[in-house]
């Protein structure tokens, strides 16, 4: 069984999640330090990430259309809390859930869902871990952009650097370079 453990870079009051896009969102969000209306969309989904190098898989390391532009941001725990509280499985699991009409139920429902994917190493290649993914719409979307955002910085040329470091075999000086990202205490 694949271990499931929010892996993230984090202090007392933030935490710092990933998302990649194409340069005009990417812009603004940083000059805004929010995202925008247009072109950012806020009735869609949208996934916001912990794990550094599940985004780089994501985007293959900032290089794949609409995802040339990396973003950290530094959300409030508090905020990323709720999302998680208020979250259900973007996938039926019969030990969560009795039925499937009672997660479609949920699933309707809520703003926020997450899932858990095979987490990446440095060659993006999948580990033995679980990173969790958390999408959200709705009200946790108004939330996200009005209320949980500290800070948007692109890190696009830092991740690019990054993955020329890997492409020519210059693994350690990679690996040193890494947010050091670890595992998130969940509220009990």
């Amino acid at each position: 069984m694949k271990e499931k453990t929010i892996r993230a870079l984090y202090d007392e009051e933030s935490i710092t999640v990933y998302q990649a896009y194409n340069g005009l969102i990417a812009k603004r969000a940083v000059e805004a330090q929010t995202f925008t209306t247009p072109p950012f969309r806020r009735d869609r989904m949208t996934w916001i990430k912990p794990s550094f190098c599940w985004m780089m898989y994501r985007s293959g390391w900032a290089t794949k259309e609409d995802q040339e532009y990396i973003l950290a941001i530094k959300i409030k725990r508090s905020g990323f809390e709720w999302a998680l509280q208020n979250a259900v499985l973007s996938k039926f699991d019969h030990k969560i859930h009795s039925t499937t009409n009672e997660w479609n139920r949920l699933l309707k429902a809520s703003p926020v869902r997450v899932q858990w994917d095979p987490e990446r190493d440095i060659y993006l290649q999948p580990t033995d871990q679980r990173a969790l993914q958390i999408g959200i719409s709705g009200t946790a979307v108004d939330q996200y952009i009005s209320e949980w955002i500290i800070g948007i910085e692109d890190i696009t040329a830092y991740s690019q650097h990054i993955g020329q470091l890997v492409k020519v075999r210059k693994i350690e000086e990679a690996m040193a370079l890494l947010p050091q990202e670890r595992p998130y205490p969940l509220p009990v």
